[in-house]
This record gives structure tokens, sequence and C-alpha cells, in this order.
């Protein structure tokens, strides 16, 4: 039987390739939370701009952001959500929709999201956007409740991290970035 603290709410974000759907699923098996993918969310008006090749702005996310807290809220015993999470004003949107909302942040370099994102063609997100998701990115690892890990070790590693931070009281990150 899985165990995990009472409302637990997770986000897992990081660039497009970063590996946040893969990481979130397992997170969410092992925790035994339902998984809310962020980009089910999305209007069909933002599906249309990412696969057209043109990056969202804020007014684009806003709604987005807006119906990924009201699912955040919706999810009282906990959740493990994937998104972006770009921008430190997009993730306080988050948070405040659920108090003590922790965030997973999935590091990678440019040319790892980019080989990452040709590697999956059918995706809606394509590589000539991976630019403009690191240059809107705010780095979060100076925020609370967020554990920076390397998107490129192995997936199994980086859910046990995980797992062991969330159902601890302190950060156990034996695979977090290295500077």
């Amino acid at each position: 039987m899985n165990t995990r603290p009472q409302n637990t709410s997770l986000v897992v974000m990081g660039v497009a390739g970063c590996g946040k759907s893969s990481l979130g699923q397992l997170c969410a098996e092992a925790l035994g939370l339902p998984l809310l993918e962020g980009d089910d969310f999305h209007p069909t008006s933002n599906v249309a701009k990412m696969r057209g090749g043109i990056p969202l702005s804020d007014d684009d996310r806003a709604a987005w952001l807006d119906t990924l807290a009201d699912q955040l809220q919706s999810h009282p015993q906990g959740v493990v959500l994937t998104c972006s999470a770009l921008k430190r004003r997009y993730r306080d949107r988050l948070r405040a929709a659920t108090p003590g909302l922790r965030f997973v942040f999935l590091e990678l370099t440019q040319d790892q999201a980019r080989e990452r994102v040709a590697a999956r063609p059918a995706h809606l997100f394509p590589v000539s956007l991976v630019a403009s998701q690191f240059a809107t990115l705010e780095d979060p690892r100076l925020e609370p409740g967020v554990l920076p890990l390397d998107a490129t070790q192995p997936l199994k590693d980086l859910g046990t991290v995980v797992v062991r931070w969330v159902r601890s009281t302190e950060s156990l990150p034996s695979l977090e970035t290295r500077s």
C-alpha cells in the first residue's frame, strides 16, 4: 500500500522535453495520487499556436493557469500536475490555489531539450519553440518548496528522490543539478 502525507500536491515543471509527463506519471503512481497533464487543459487556440510554432504569451497562458489552479483546488487530497510553470508568477498563481504546493524542477540544457523534443514528432510542441521556453524560464531554485533535479538522470532514480522528498519533512536531493 502506498503511503503519503495528507494533502500532497506536486507540480512537475520545466521546459518542453525535460520529462515532466514521464516523471509525473511515475510519481503519481508511487504516491497513489491522480495525475493531471497540464497540456490537456490548453484551450484549442493555444494548441493551434504551439502547433504553428508560435510561442504562447502571458495572456495566452492566463486562462490555462486559471484552469490548472481550479484543477488543483478540485483535488484537496492531493494530485500530481505536469506543467511548464516557466515564470515565478505562473508558479505563484498555482501556489495561491493550493497552499503548500511543491514543485519538482527538471533541468536540462537547451541542446538536450531540442534533442528530446525532436525525438517525439507527434507531440504538439515543435523543436522551434524550445528556445522561447528557455527565454521565458525564470529559475525557481531559490523559491520555497522547489526540488531541482537533473532531468538527464534515470527516470527511476528521479522518481525515488521525489517520493522520498514528498514523504519527508526535509529535502533529500541526491540527484540535484550540480552547478
